[in-house]
């Protein structure tokens, strides 16, 4: 239990500060374009302008984080209950606004700390009611599903954000992060690992549901991070990753809490997405606040950005 908890607390802190690394490298590849450079006829970005943004260092080193987050987020998914794993992982949304102060000039505002701060409490009932993780065995059948659900995801997230546009960077927050929640339930199934099996790995329908939640979600991160508040955008993600899995992990997979104190899991589960929706809520709302820091001064600038 304790290596499963300090591992999915290092990909919190590789995904929090990979996110802000990315706002940072979305935003200047945005200032160094026209106006009207990129985006589309609904006021999305398109590709074009997504690939700019990840041709920054400051989005590369963010990517490269996000990397070495899902390989430790991929083992506490295979070590902890899924409701207690993704949860953790998705408190990457603390380290994301405490960064943002700094590198993206941006203020929180006093509901948005204690938001975060009811999240963190959140974790810590969690931590403590969490009991063992369920098995690892699934239907065939239901890795078909994850996949079609995950092609579905990622399909319906990139139309809508070509034809909502700016107005989709919650919408593209949480699909990303459904995305996301379907990677973890995918490691958690995945035939072919404990005992090793290369060909039963390969002929896992759950194995490129990974692939294509990891990447897909990615993307669909990115966009958010593009036209949204970067911590209305990684609240909405946290939602998307921790209701869905937790779920499957409970009601399908075995996952339980300890002896007496489910109550206190579903307490705790229940005020961490109440607090991610909140700071997602805020964070939208005062989203004027950071438009200045679009422009940061060269003293709070990161690196020359």
């Amino acid at each position: 239990m304790l290596i499963g908890l300090l591992t999915a607390i290092a990909a919190s802190i590789c995904y929090g500060t990979g996110s802000v690394l990315q706002a940072v490298g979305s935003r200047r590849a945005a200032r160094m374009s026209p106006p009207a450079a990129g985006v589309t006829a609904h006021g999305g970005p398109n590709l074009s302008s997504t690939a700019k943004a990840a041709m920054t260092w400051e989005f590369i080193v963010g990517t490269i984080l996000d990397f070495v987050g899902f390989g430790l987020g991929a083992l506490a998914a295979r070590l902890l209950p899924l409701f207690l794993s993704q949860t953790v992982i998705s408190a990457n949304l603390v380290i994301t606004a405490v960064l943002s102060v700094k590198m993206l000039g941006i203020r929180l505002t006093r509901k948005e700390w204690t938001s975060i701060g009811v999240v963190c409490a959140a974790l810590v009932l969690l931590a403590t009611a969490a009991g063992h993780e369920g098995g690892h065995h699934a239907p065939m059948s239901t890795h078909w599903w994850l996949f079609g659900v995950t092609l579905l995801i990622i399909a319906g997230g990139t139309v809508a954000v070509h034809l909502l546009g700016a107005r989709a960077a919650i919408l593209a927050g949480l699909l990303s992060g459904l995305a996301f929640g379907a990677l973890g339930v995918g490691v958690r199934i995945l035939d072919g690992i404990d005992p090793f099996d290369l060909g039963a790995l390969l002929a896992d329908p759950a194995l490129y549901a990974i692939l294509l939640a990891g990447v897909g979600g990615m993307y669909l991160h990115t966009v958010a991070l593009q036209i949204g508040s970067v911590n209305g955008a990684t609240a909405a993600l946290v939602v998307g990753e921790t209701v869905l899995p937790g779920a499957i992990g409970v009601l399908w997979l075995g996952d339980a809490s300890r002896p007496g104190l489910a109550w206190l899991a579903v307490l705790g589960f229940v005020l961490a997405v109440t607090g991610a929706v909140a700071v997602a809520w805020y964070g939208n709302h005062d989203g004027a606040e950071e438009a200045p820091a679009e422009e940061p001064s060269p003293r709070s600038s990161p690196a020359g950005v």
